[in-house]
């Protein structure tokens, strides 16, 4: 029984599904998932395992920011066993050819945070990138599915608030979205050797301004879960 999590050896599956927000976590289990049987609830950062077309999955919140999503990610490995696991969650978008509602697959995750040279030190830029596999069957199974996915660069902000960040340069280097995590879940799934994707939606636009209110963010985004959960089973051994 994990600090953070507490749920019981056994209770979550090998495949997760990791929203940053609990209540989307909640939703999730809720309306995709049969047979859900919640395994978390502490600080109400919620956990649930169920199954899908008969495949066992687990959903499990992972607050903002890679500090919280390291946690999480950390424990769901070395105290339960998991294999895979697949961020979804909203994201800004910042290149001009990203629109509001956008699904995009994160092949690599640029980053500010502090977390690659307090891994391997000063002067070594590690890049953390996406399980190959993952992302090569997402984009088909979107294909397959009718949904018009982007691939890309998406930048985890170490912070929310960040007037110094030079958002232009980013955009001219092709990062597609901005969000607060992806960077440090693919670190952590390259050093425990386990497999990870993020999938977003685009929830506001850093150029346009536009944005989805918060319960949008909450309770919409139903492509990105459907192609998350398709490609988790399609990648779930037998």
């Amino acid at each position: 029984m994990s600090t953070h999590i507490g749920a019981n050896k056994g209770d979550i599956a090998e495949t997760v599904l990791m929203p940053g927000d609990p209540l989307r976590a909640k939703f999730i289990a809720e309306n995709y998932l049969d047979n859900v049987v919640q395994y978390s609830s502490v600080r109400n950062m919620f956990g649930f395992t169920g199954t899908y077309k008969g495949k066992r999955i687990s959903v499990q919140g992972s607050g903002m920011g890679i500090p919280s999503l390291a946690i999480y990610t950390t424990e769901l490995i070395k105290e339960y066993g998991v294999k895979t696991i697949y961020r979804v969650g909203s994201c800004g978008g910042m290149s001009p050819d990203v629109h509001m509602r956008d699904v995009i697959l994160g092949q690599a995750g640029t980053t500010d945070s502090s977390i690659i040279e307090n891994t391997f030190g000063p002067n070594m830029y590690y890049s953390p990138i996406a399980d190959f596999g993952l992302l090569d069957s997402a984009y088909h199974t979107a294909e397959e599915m009718g949904i018009n996915t982007k691939v890309g660069n998406i930048f985890a902000a170490d912070r929310f608030y960040n007037d110094e960040i030079d958002i232009q340069k980013l955009i001219d280097y092709g990062v597609l979205a901005t969000e607060m995590e992806t960077s440090g879940l693919y670190l952590l799934a390259a050093k425990h050797h386990i497999r990870a994707l993020t999938i977003l939606t685009v929830s506001d636009h850093l150029l346009s301004g536009e944005a989805m209110s918060a319960k949008d963010r909450e309770t919409s985004f139903d492509e990105m879960i459907r192609l998350a959960l398709n490609t988790a089973v399609k990648n779930i051994e037998e």
